[in-house]
């Protein structure tokens, strides 16, 4: 099965380079990891101490936050490298301050994998979430390297599960511990026989909790607002805005404001996205020198913003649920204290699910479902705040998975 699946990356590899001639994000991914190796030797000395963490794109990266800064400020001696796979990962993280190195993980051949560890030495491996990179994880253990997984969290229906999925439940025996979010994924690992693992939850609880510490004033945003109620659309794909659209352009009354950070903010994209609305409406790029209390719809084209922005909606509409890989994060909005409205798919993420149950969170399959959700909550002011109540009391309920992998790593750096 290993000889398959290094002839898969090989095939991978040979077709990703020829794509990407043609499509800008695989471009990025084939150019991102040219220099890798190069780099690393410069900025990784034989003497550090090396702590790596590993995240496959920016979901896994907020999850990992809490604890790459909290091991930062514990153990200042340690060097952390911070590996992405997906360029997305990369290109909005590589000015992280508290990571020493940031990098692409190389592909996942067994000469790469033994050059990357031979360089990094690290003293420790981390990976968040999920990430199963066979090569990489056999030199690991071959090298006697303690590798944890965490904010882990497993599904039956995946292989590891599976009468045939022995090679991968193999892979699994690698990590030294794994720190789970819920209890499912806790027994489906007791029952493949793997008892290094603890239930820990999600560190993503500890990183949006924390959001509410700092000072999340956009004086522009304020402007814009006004005393209207405003809805906050976040990380919104093509489906999303048209249901957004409909509604704006037929339903709206005066009194509605929207706010929209789009997932995609190509210049095209952009364009097609603010010509879809017949309402006033301005784009961040633009808002210099204008009245933004005159207009309706607020178009975010920038990025790193979102998060403050949610600090002012009385809704939220988190967008990805049209999509095959699903909804964005629901949690930053539930931080605030703000119902969350979604699209369809949303089984594979425990928040979502936990959410729905305790109705603060409504997931709409079409047009008149997503209106009559919208006109509810705007109109029925004692149900909105009752809601948002229960989100921010989950989020409360929820933190402290970081103490639980931190008590855990205090033991063994």
């Amino acid at each position: 099965m290993h000889f398959f699946y290094n002839l898969i990356v090989l095939i991978a590899s040979v077709f990703i380079k020829l794509l990407a001639v043609f499509n800008p994000k695989l471009k990025l991914f084939v150019n991102g990891r040219k220099e890798v190796f190069p780099f690393l030797e410069k900025v990784i000395a034989e003497e550090d101490q090396v702590v790596w963490f590993h995240c496959a794109s920016l979901g896994e990266f907020e999850q990992g936050r809490p604890l790459i800064e909290q091991l930062k400020k514990e153990f200042p001696s340690y060097k952390i490298v911070l590996t992405f796979f997906s360029p997305s990962g990369y290109e909005l993280s590589k000015n992280y301050k508290h990571a020493d190195v940031i990098s692409y993980l190389p592909i996942d051949c067994v000469s790469n994998a033994k050059k990357f560890l031979k360089i990094l030495h690290p003293s420790l491996a981390i990976f968040v979430k999920y990430e199963f990179w066979p090569n990489i994880l056999r030199e690991l253990n071959r090298s006697n390297i303690p590798t944890l997984l965490v904010s882990g969290i497993f599904r039956p229906n995946q292989v590891f599960f599976k009468f045939y999925g022995s090679w991968m439940r193999r892979l699994l025996r690698v990590f030294t511990h794994i720190f789970v979010q819920d209890r499912v994924s806790e027994e489906l690992l007791k029952n493949i026989h793997l008892t290094d693992v603890t239930l820990a939850g999600d560190t993503r609880f500890d990183r949006v909790s924390a959001i509410l510490e700092r000072d999340n004033t956009l004086d522009f945003i304020n402007e814009f607002k006004g005393n209207a109620h405003v809805l906050v659309a976040g990380s919104t794909w093509k489906d999303d805005e048209d249901l957004l659209a409909s509604y704006i352009n037929q339903k709206a009354d005066n009194k509605e404001k929207f706010i929209i950070a789009p997932h995609n903010i190509n210049r095209d994209s952009i364009k097609d996205l603010k010509n879809s609305f017949s309402k006033k409406t301005v784009l961040f790029s633009k808002k210099e020198n204008v009245d933004l209390s005159q207009y309706q719809v607020f178009i975010i084209d920038t990025i790193g913003i979102l998060t403050k922005i949610y600090s002012v909606a009385h809704l939220a509409y988190v967008g990805g649920g049209y999509t095959k890989s699903g909804i964005h994060n629901i949690l930053e909005p539930a931080t605030f204290g703000v119902p969350i409205i979604i699209g369809p798919n949303y089984a594979k993420f425990k928040e979502a699910r936990d959410l729905i149950e305790l109705k603060v969170c409504i997931s709409v399959g079409n047009q008149e479902e997503f209106t009559n959700t919208l006109r509810q909550f705007k109109e029925e002011h004692t149900y909105r705040k009752t809601t948002g109540s229960t989100a921010q009391n989950y989020i409360k309920s929820n933190i402290g998975a970081t103490e639980k992998v931190l008590r855990y790593l205090r033991s063994i750096l």
